[in-house]
């Protein structure tokens, strides 16, 4: 098995852009709303998904497979993660250059103490959507308070109904019911139509896939299938376990009919079905077969502040010095209007290409959210 180089060790610099050569940029929330920057291949900066924690207490075999992340494994250290008010303000900055949603991640999110601390600190920002990603283990308990913080939704990470199957893929002490509960919380605590993210993986549990839509059929959330795919060194990704999009709905509409449905904003990375009896709505994500780069108008930030313009990165860029030492929000936002400005990723679409050489290692899933 590889090992991947010191954090530290790949970060990149990305040189200073003044603000005079960006598009206009509110970095005040009294200011007019920004108009939305563009990177090289002319995709806006939309969103930006926070990790406020490398740890997780599942060890996901296609994520974080325990033999790399077990015990001895170095986390970061609790004091080097970005504070709340720093997390706070850095939204603000992104707002400011037209952020409109913020998905907090992990790690797994409710594990980072007070969370809802934090959201309510990210809902009173004018504009934003503020969601968040969990394996919903420990959302029974903190689902009222996320919801009475200003947390607008909720995606919840469940690759099987099958007890056997559930534990063999998180490989952790918890239960399924323990999930299910959380789901249960969340709903009644007044979260609708939350996003239920089933990762299929050939000859693990891609024979629960009509299982899941029968229990989530009529319960008015959203079932999504993504594709397993190839991110960080860790998870042994194979094409051969991949079960493509185009299966997946053959299987799902052979025993429930499905129509199409029309994206419900640019860059959606799902594409949507409905079931023709009205019983509600599935995605599928098919970043490996069907890749969506060209729409994509994400930046990921690292629980100690480094920036990602892309899920399959190999390297960084350090935002935390900046941060620490006294940078106006106004010079903040210049040096984050130039990594976007200088952004040229499309790694799925080189991938399905076979363009893609040696391209180092890529960052793990666990450590910047997926």
């Amino acid at each position: 098995m590889k090992h991947c180089q010191p954090r530290s060790a790949r970060v990149s610099h990305t040189h200073h852009i003044p603000l005079s050569a960006l598009r206009r940029v509110a970095i005040n929330n009294d200011l007019p709303p920004a108009l939305p920057l563009r990177d090289t291949l002319n995709r806006p900066l939309r969103d930006l998904r926070i990790s406020i924690t490398d740890r997780c207490n599942f060890r996901c075999t296609y994520c974080m497979p325990r033999e790399r992340f077990g015990h001895s494994h170095p986390f970061l250290p609790r004091g080097s993660l970005l504070s709340f008010e720093e997390i706070a303000r850095l939204a603000r900055v992104f707002a400011g250059l037209g952020v409109e949603k913020i998905r907090l991640t992990g790690g797994e999110p409710l594990l980072r103490k007070d969370v809802h601390k934090l959201v309510a600190m990210l809902a009173g920002i004018p504009g934003l959507e503020l969601t968040l990603t969990t394996n919903a283990a420990l959302l029974s308990r903190q689902a009222q308070a996320l919801k009475d913080a200003g947390l607008n939704r909720i995606t919840v990470s469940l690759d099987s109904l099958d007890e056997a199957t559930f534990r063999q893929m998180s490989d952790s002490d918890f239960s399924l019911s323990e999930v299910l509960q959380g789901i249960e919380a969340a709903d009644k605590a007044g979260f609708k139509a939350l996003k239920i993210n089933m990762v299929v993986k050939r000859g693990v549990n891609d024979e629960g896939i009509l299982d899941m839509v029968r229990h989530f059929r009529h319960s008015g959330h959203v079932l999504r299938f993504i594709e397993y795919m190839d991110v960080g060194e860790t998870n042994a990704w194979r094409l051969n376990d991949v079960v493509s999009a185009s299966e997946i709905l053959a299987r799902v509409h052979a025993g429930f009919p499905l129509e199409p449905l029309e994206a419900n904003y640019p860059g959606e990375v799902a594409r949507r079905w409905r079931f023709a009896d009205g019983a509600g709505e599935i995605g599928v994500i098919a970043s490996v077969t069907q890749a969506f780069c060209g729409s994509c108008t994400r930046l990921r930030l690292s629980p100690e502040g480094k920036l990602f313009t892309c899920l399959f990165a190999t390297q960084g860029h350090d935002l935390m010095p900046r941060l620490r030492s006294g940078e106006s929000d106004a010079a903040l936002a210049g040096w984050v209007g130039g990594i976007w400005a200088a952004r040229q990723d499309r790694y799925s679409e080189l991938r399905n290409q076979a363009q893609l050489g040696d391209s180092g290692e890529k960052i793990e899933m666990s450590y910047i959210g997926g």
